[in-house]
């Protein structure tokens, strides 16, 4: 849902009514992952894609029903290996979805707001019980989870009160004792045991809160089970816009604009001739400064950077680039690149050793900057630094994939969260056709 805020923001205010399909989980292979979204309104219209195959047919025919039903559905979308070749599909993946009305609740609007604005939004959708259908923004997601682990927790309080720890384990006897000493009845002690016992804390109150911390975190998408009220949640998280800071306003500088905004990166420009950084050279930039990069870099607010923001120093002066990479590298970012030459690589290190920075943070500068793709012109350029920035991110190896083996898509899960939102009671479908029990 939130992936495709900007075009369900004017539905919902014109009162279109509107539901959507998104990925909790996806098995196999699939061309989309957790979180990819179609909505459907009332009128027959389509936006987004879950897959872009054949089930985007059944997705559609979910959304109506929820629409109509209210109620959110759940079912599994997939083919057998069988069904895939009559179809003349190979993937033989399938993808567990979630059909929902989208309602224009505060919650929801403003989470899109913020998601369209290219901020973090964190919204949940009770799939169940007498709050089936209802959207949670964080704060009233997190208040609802917590409530649910602290019930989680009261009942592993009596689990542990009824059945009290073996005589082998004498941490917990000693720690028992301890409390029934202090209050005379034990229930401190029993409480912390079982909390541990269930590796929970004081600071990690529950297992619910502590995936939904992950999920946040990592900005994923998944089902919590009995999360709230005993039902599952459905947590949709989008991030921010990765930041991609650009020092330097040349013909490069321009390209890379181009097609890391297509990427959806929020770029920032900064040169010190100001004739070059307009918004007609720069259309997609966020904003666009006109000044010495090395104060730029320094001044920029931390708290607006995390490790997918990068550093781009096209300047070609070491005048510029040398300040500019030297502040770069106190950023909190996960990239730094600078282009040049080999023979300008060795002299801007030398140039940073006598600044007195350390060996180990020059060695995290991508110099010469981009994949080897053999192209030339900017935008083939552009493209290739863009393909280093992405591949260093999420860890990818750059090589053509029919030269890897295993999984084309490395999809891992979060750690902490829910590892298996499927049901058995959730209906398979492949185009239409119901897969067997048992399959694939």
């Amino acid at each position: 849902m939130l992936e495709l805020a900007a075009e369900l923001l004017p539905l919902l205010r014109s009162a279109t009514a509107v539901a959507a399909v998104t990925v909790a989980r996806v098995a196999r292979s699939a061309p989309r992952g957790a979180g990819a979204t179609m909505a459907v309104t009332a009128d027959g219209r389509v936006l987004g894609s879950i897959s872009g195959g054949c089930v985007e047919g059944d997705a559609v025919v979910l959304a109506h029903s929820a629409r109509v039903g209210g109620a959110p559905l759940t079912a599994r979308l997939g083919f057998s290996d069988d069904a895939a070749h009559a179809a003349g599909l190979a993937c033989g993946g399938s993808v567990d979805v979630v059909a929902y009305r989208v309602t224009p609740d505060a919650a929801v609007i403003a989470a899109l707001d913020a998601a369209a604005a290219g901020r973090g939004a964190t919204v949940g959708i009770v799939l169940g019980g007498a709050s089936a259908g209802r959207v949670l923004d964080e704060v009233a997601l997190r208040a609802a989870v917590a409530k649910a682990a602290a019930v989680l927790d009261q009942d592993a309080l009596h689990a542990a009160v009824a059945e009290p720890p073996a005589p082998s384990d004498n941490t917990l006897r000693e720690a028992d004792s301890n409390a029934t000493a202090r209050d005379g009845r034990g229930s401190a002690a029993a409480a912390a045991a079982a909390a541990a016992a269930a590796g929970r804390t004081p600071s990690r109150p529950g297992v619910p809160l502590a995936e939904l911390d992950a999920l946040i975190a990592h900005r994923e998408t998944a089902v919590l089970p009995a999360a709230v009220e005993g039902a599952d949640v459905l947590v949709l998280s989008h991030a921010p816009m990765p930041r991609l800071l650009i020092v330097g306003a040349g013909e490069h500088a321009a390209a890379l604009c181009r097609v890391a905004t297509a990427a959806g990166f929020a770029v920032s420009v900064c040169d010190v001739w100001e004739t070059l950084v307009t918004p007609v050279r720069f259309p997609g930039a966020v904003s666009l400064i006109a000044g010495l990069p090395d104060e730029y870099l320094a001044a920029i607010d931390q708290d607006a950077l995390d490790g997918r923001s990068a550093v781009c120093v096209l300047t070609h002066d070491e005048r510029l680039d040398v300040p500019a990479l030297a502040a770069a590298l106190r950023l909190r970012v996960g990239f730094v690149g600078a282009m040049g030459a080999r023979a300008t690589v060795t002299r801007r290190a030398e140039l940073l050793r006598e600044r007195g920075i350390a060996e180990s943070d020059i060695a995290r500068i991508h110099s010469p900057l981009g994949l080897d793709l053999g192209g030339a012109t900017p935008d083939e350029t552009a493209i290739s630094v863009l393909a280093e920035i992405v591949a260093a991110r999420h860890g990818g190896s750059a090589l053509p994939l029919r030269e890897r083996t295993g999984p084309l898509h490395r999809r891992a899960p979060v750690s902490g969260t829910a590892a298996d939102t499927s049901s058995a009671s959730a209906p398979r479908v492949a185009c239409g056709i119901p897969l067997p029990t048992g399959a694939p």
